[in-house]
């Protein structure tokens, strides 16, 4: 048998935590505790994002689009183990991301590599920055 005393010599931090947790506005504490976590970034032609999801088989995800949101939803297997300390999440997971801009439904990509999940959505021509010429 495994003892983990680790947290026992930690006390006055995981109190100072804990009452950071109460205090703190509750949507900044949910996006800390959000799986997977995940990155988002965007350019003139294209929203990106980025989700770790180690140990997760592709065939365990639905990736959809609707209307003006990414929805992930996917499992991670529980394992048959008797834990002695269990940190990584397990079981059902859901993001909606409200991408507030029109997607090519059509040229969404989306590939998965060492549990990383990069889905490109291509924005649709008419939310694209138009340069617009001066007549002099």
């Amino acid at each position: 048998m495994v003892l983990d005393f680790n947290t026992l010599y930690d006390i006055p931090r995981t109190i100072e935590k804990f009452f950071d947790e109460i205090w703190s506005p509750l949507e900044i504490s949910q996006r800390r505790l959000a799986y997977p976590p995940m990155n988002i970034a965007e350019d003139d032609n294209n929203i990106y994002v980025v989700m770790e999801l180690p140990g997760v088989d592709v065939k365990d995800i639905d990736l959809t689009v609707a209307d003006k949101s990414l929805i992930l939803k996917g499992e991670r297997k529980v394992e048959d183990v008797e834990y002695i300390r269990q940190e990584r999440p397990t079981g059902y997971f859901q993001r909606i991301i409200n991408l507030n801009v029109d997607v090519i439904r059509d040229n969404i990509k989306a590939k998965m590599k060492d549990g990383v999940l990069e889905i490109v959505l291509p924005k649709a021509e008419e939310v694209k920055p138009k340069k617009i010429q001066i007549e002099s």
